[in-house]
């Protein structure tokens, strides 16, 4: 039986920055079909990878399905009290087999080090096998928290306990 691992990564490495570029194109070209019914272009993407470099997810934790690095999730501190939930991604070949739910426990194990009592994450209204999940996972509607991000049409939160 094949296990997941989940570890953190350095952002700027190879491995990371793979992962993150998978991750933005699986996003990206949900968007582009669904507004302008045609996949990013290559120059889209690096545009947008340049974007991200600018905002920084602080942790990035990543999933090995066996030895195969397949999948991540940004963990970022917002306060004290709060930690920010992003960049969640599993390779389209490992959906269903469990990853998810070992990135998001991963991700709770490490806001929960940090002293965080909560967390929030954003989402868009169209990545509905995301919210399905978050919902299935112990998250519920939250205020918006942050401004300024078109993507961002959905904000969710989980009370961290124990």
């Amino acid at each position: 039986m094949t296990i997941w691992n989940v570890s953190p990564q350095p952002v700027g490495s190879p491995e990371s920055a793979a992962l993150l570029r998978e991750y933005l194109v699986d996003v990206a070209d949900r968007w582009y079909l669904l507004h302008d019914g045609r996949r990013c272009t290559p120059e889209e993407i690096e545009r947008h990878l340049a974007e991200m470099r600018g905002d920084d997810p602080g942790t990035l934790l990543v999933a090995r399905y066996g030895e195969e690095r397949a999948g991540c999730v940004g963990l970022r501190r917002l306060d004290a009290r709060t930690a920010e939930l992003c960049r969640m991604y599993v390779r389209a070949d490992r959906r269903g087999l469990g990853g998810s739910a070992a990135l998001l426990g991963a991700a709770e194990e490490t806001a929960r080090a940090w002293g965080a009592e909560r967390i929030v994450l954003e989402t868009r209204r169209d990545l509905v096998e995301a919210r399905a999940l978050y919902a299935r996972h112990g998250f519920g509607d939250v205020a918006p928290y942050k401004e300024g991000d078109a993507y961002s049409e959905v904000w969710l939160g989980k009370e961290l306990t124990g």
